[in-house]
């Protein structure tokens, strides 16, 4: 696949602002939006919302940071540093969804957000509150350039069970109903296609982008990944769908990549890169 182009030595590359949770285990989260983002040449910026108790095995516990501090850390970071893009993971909780919204609209900020709705866990079981789904709908999608559910968080965020084709679709026009300007349904999780089809709607139109499933049980901050490589094609200029397509190709190597790790999922692994 083709890179983003690397900035010079010594000139600043392209800023992108993560704002998620940390994951203790190192495989997801902030760690891995950082990782794609260092692979990829992007200079991250974060703002952390949670601090986990994890491992391979699953989320144990975590703790919320304070909403008044998440939403100083962006603050800070935006007008200094400045960034071309923006990305939500796990935001914890309806204060933290409602407060980064709130911060957004404050900084009158018009850079490309990615919004991973961080909403259930990769077998299914909801991670966050109905009122955090309710302030996610209602606050944050409105803002996004792009929200990239996996089948789980479409479950919860729009009460669509998808399982073919057609009903990815109407997934696909509920959430872009909620105010996004694109939506990417992922088809990671879809058990009746032999490949992994991911489904891009900007509320006229459908492109899909089909990739081959790859066989590993190391796919643990996958979505997180994604969103991450999305964000960085979006800073560099990309349109959405050229952004989408860049990330379907690097998720698709990074699950290559993956390794084992600890006793559960081991992460899928960008650095692949430093091969090529």
């Amino acid at each position: 696949m083709e890179f983003l182009p690397p900035a010079p030595p010594g000139s600043t590359p392209a800023r992108v602002l993560t704002i998620a949770g940390s994951d203790s285990g190192g495989g997801a989260g902030i760690q891995a939006d950082m990782r794609t983002c260092a692979l990829l040449g992007v200079h991250a910026c974060v703002a952390v919302t949670a601090v986990t108790v994890q491992n391979t095995t699953g989320v144990k516990s975590f703790h919320e940071v304070p909403a008044d501090t998440v939403a100083a850390q962006i603050e800070t970071v935006v007008p200094d540093i400045g960034i071309q893009a923006a990305k939500t993971g796990m935001l914890a909780s309806a204060p933290i969804i409602t407060t980064v919204s709130a911060t957004w609209r404050e900084l009158a900020l018009t850079v490309p957000l990615v919004v991973d709705p961080v909403s259930a866990s990769m077998h299914g079981d909801a991670l966050l509150a109905s009122s955090a789904l309710d302030a996610m709908r209602d606050n944050l999608f409105p803002l996004a350039t792009l929200v990239t559910p996996n089948l789980h968080e479409v479950r919860l965020l729009v009460g669509v069970e998808v399982v073919d084709a057609e009903t990815q679709r109407a997934a696909a026009r509920a959430l872009h109903a909620l105010g996004p300007q694109w939506v990417l349904v992922k088809g990671g999780h879809l058990p009746s296609a032999q490949h992994s089809p991911d489904l891009l709607f900007d509320g006229t139109e459908f492109q899909e982008f089909p990739g081959p499933r790859v066989a590993t049980a190391d796919d643990h901050g996958a979505g997180d990944t994604l969103a991450a490589a999305a964000a960085c094609a979006l800073a560099h200029g990309f349109t959405v769908p050229a952004a989408v397509a860049f990330a379907k190709g690097w998720v698709t190597e990074c699950l290559r990549a993956a390794y084992p790790l600890g006793h559960g999922h081991g992460p899928v692994s960008p650095l692949f890169r430093l091969t090529r």
